[in-house]
């Protein structure tokens, strides 16, 4: 090489290598370096960025749902561990134990009733057979009038009684379906009357009595309250009733309809049947205690029940016999009563009491049941065609029929 080269600096002293050097892999300090393109590293970047923030995503939630399941079956553990059992399984046995807590306390206050009449021997119970609810220590009961209405004998089983005991009737109500008839004895268990007014729909219900008689006695049903102040007509008077859809059969009247604290709220009296209304279950009916406790108060004091009445009987009109008179067709006058002697005769229709037109006997129920004894009440009645003006002064008449 001439003197020339030596004015070239390191980096431009570059050895020279042949084609023949580099097949022979004699270039082994030689690298060849591709560059990347910048838009695909981008693009690298930001996949990479998405996928990071995907997997931290599911792998969140996985955890998330996890701990969530542990914290609920800790607090499910917990309540079992505290209860003994799991919550649902807890609100079961609640109800159990106090449906039975209720048959255990009330169920020694109720007693079976049946009543001999004509054609029957004393001390042989027939068919006629209901319940009774003892309020009073010295052998009081309670039971509805039907029960032992036309009896010649009225024969009582306690709860834990073998033998029939005689009663004798104290008194009775037609009206409201109730009466008081009492056996020789002391110290007997009593039912705790409570406040019907305080029933709430959907409250627990519990009736206790004798279905069908002394071979099912002391039957214990449960159920809810199904409605409260239902009006119901039967047997030509029109009752306040609570009903309820806890299994009440004929030997139930008289029996107790009790609170989930084991207080008598009704006294059960009707039961809706197939014989009355065609598929019809899950209906029953007790004569609300507030109701019935004044009345056995009067009872025990009177032996009756002092009511304004008019002194008739009578059914809805047919259309037939009134030329399409509506109103309350009279079929008979009691003897002494305020309609006697406002001049009202059998036949005649009652059309209008106290300024409201009259449809049916309910009409003339609700219109009474707002007066007392001695009232006058303005009406007016049909007869041979003709209107006629009359006042009726409430009398106190004991409609026994």
């Amino acid at each position: 090489m001439d003197d020339r080269n030596d004015g070239i600096n390191e980096k431009d002293n570059i050895e020279e290598v042949s084609w023949e050097d580099i097949n022979e892999n004699k270039c082994g300090e030689i690298k060849f370096i591709k560059r990347k393109s910048p838009i695909k590293r981008f693009f690298r970047l930001v996949s990479f960025i998405l996928l990071a923030v995907l997997s931290g995503a599911i792998t969140s939630n996985y955890i998330i749902e996890k701990r969530y399941s542990e914290l609920l079956g800790s607090s499910k553990n917990a309540d079992t561990a505290k209860n003994g059992v799991n919550l649902e399984d807890a609100k079961v046995n609640s109800s159990n134990d106090e449906i039975s807590e209720v048959a255990e306390k009330v169920g020694p206050t109720v007693v079976g009733i049946v009543k001999t009449s004509k054609g029957t021997n004393l001390g042989i119970p027939d068919k006629s057979s209901g319940s009774g609810i003892i309020f009073d220590t010295n052998g009081y009961i309670v039971t509805n009038y039907h029960v032992i209405q036309d009896a010649e004998n009225i024969l009582v089983k306690l709860a834990n009684g073998i033998n029939y005991i005689n009663a004798k009737l104290i008194g009775s109500d037609p009206t409201s379906d109730l009466a008081v008839v009492k056996i020789d004895a002391k110290n007997l268990p009593t039912a705790k009357f409570g406040d019907s007014s305080k029933v709430r729909v959907g409250d627990l219900a519990i009736a206790i009595g004798n279905p069908l008689g002394e071979e099912l006695a002391g039957t214990v049903t449960a159920g809810i309250i199904s409605a409260r102040n239902r009006k119901i007509q039967y047997g030509g008077s029109i009752y306040k009733v609570l009903q309820t859809d806890a299994a009440i059969n004929p030997g139930n009247s008289g029996g107790a309809l009790c609170n989930s604290s084991g207080e008598v709220i009704g006294i059960n009296s009707l039961k809706l049947t197939d014989s009355q209304f065609q598929n019809v279950e899950g209906i029953g009916f007790a004569i609300s205690i507030n109701e019935a406790n004044g009345i056995i108060q009067e009872i025990m004091k009177y032996g009756r029940v002092a009511r304004p009445r008019l002194g008739i009987y009578g059914r809805n009109t047919i259309l037939e016999d009134s030329n399409e008179v509506k109103g309350v067709y009279v079929s008979e006058v009691i003897k002494d009563s305020g309609a006697e002697k406002a001049g009202v005769l059998p036949g005649d229709i009652i059309v209008q009491l106290d300024a409201k037109s009259i449809m049916q006997f309910e009409d003339i129920t609700e219109i009474i049941e707002k007066h007392k004894i001695g009232d006058v009440v303005s009406g007016k009645i049909w007869r041979k065609g003709k209107t006629i003006n009359i006042k009726i002064t409430l009398t106190d008449i004991n409609i026994v029929k």
